[in-house]
């Protein structure tokens, strides 16, 4: 028998998708970028493993997870076609560490679960909530979210340094970056994964509301 290829989807992110109001389409990298997202109204950035260190000039760390070589630049590109054409972006954990290296920013490859806040918390079903994460006031995450919320903890990566054109939306009780977004407020980072939070998620509200406002 032949080998066979198939591409795997979470399916939470298109049902919160659905959930907030909005048409959910699952992506394939057999397509030019281009002309992907000339047919989207909204781009979701999700989780995944982690984002290659050279791409924000670093050696791996001997804890570095797993990467996908051939993710990375395909995501680098969507997420550039996406700012081109004007379109918002949710971006979701690896989505969220992928768009700071996107513009120049930086990354801690691995965090200890007793450090901080106890980021990667792995072993607690990722629809539970495990820590707090506190909003500063008059920022997007803010509007979107409210002034503090309970959040599940499913990385192991954090922000190092905040890429160029960032705004520091959220922060963890140890003052780990949990969301940023763009000075357009186009762009909507989050650390955690809201996903799997009751539905309809805010940062999906967020999302589909934004992209009928721009295919208005």
């Amino acid at each position: 028998m032949s080998e066979l290829s198939f591409d795997l989807h979470f399916a939470d992110y298109g049902r919160s998708v659905a959930l907030a109001g909005g048409l959910p389409v699952e992506l394939t990298r057999d397509a030019d970028v281009d002309e992907i997202v000339a047919h989207l109204d909204g781009l979701v950035l999700s989780g995944g493993a982690d984002v290659e260190p050279a791409h924000y000039q670093a050696p791996p760390h001997e804890n570095l997870g797993e990467t996908e070589p051939e993710r990375d630049p395909w995501e680098f590109a969507l997420y550039s076609a996406a700012r081109t054409k004007g379109i918002p972006v949710l971006a979701i954990c690896r989505g969220f560490q992928l768009v700071n290296v996107a513009h120049g920013g930086t990354l801690n490859q691995h965090v200890e679960l007793d450090e901080g806040a106890g980021h990667s918390q792995w072993d607690v079903d990722g629809r539970k909530t495990t820590h707090t994460v506190n909003c500063r006031s008059s920022s997007l995450t803010a509007d979107v979210v409210g002034g503090s919320l309970e959040v599940n903890s499913l990385h192991h990566q954090t922000l190092a340094n905040l890429g160029e054109g960032l705004i520091v939306g959220a922060t963890a009780s140890d003052g780990v970056v949990e969301s940023f977004y763009t000075s357009d407020a186009s762009v909507l980072a989050v650390q955690w994964h809201p996903e799997l939070l009751p539905a309809p998620d805010p940062t999906f509200v967020w999302l589909v509301k934004a992209a009928i406002e721009v295919k208005d």
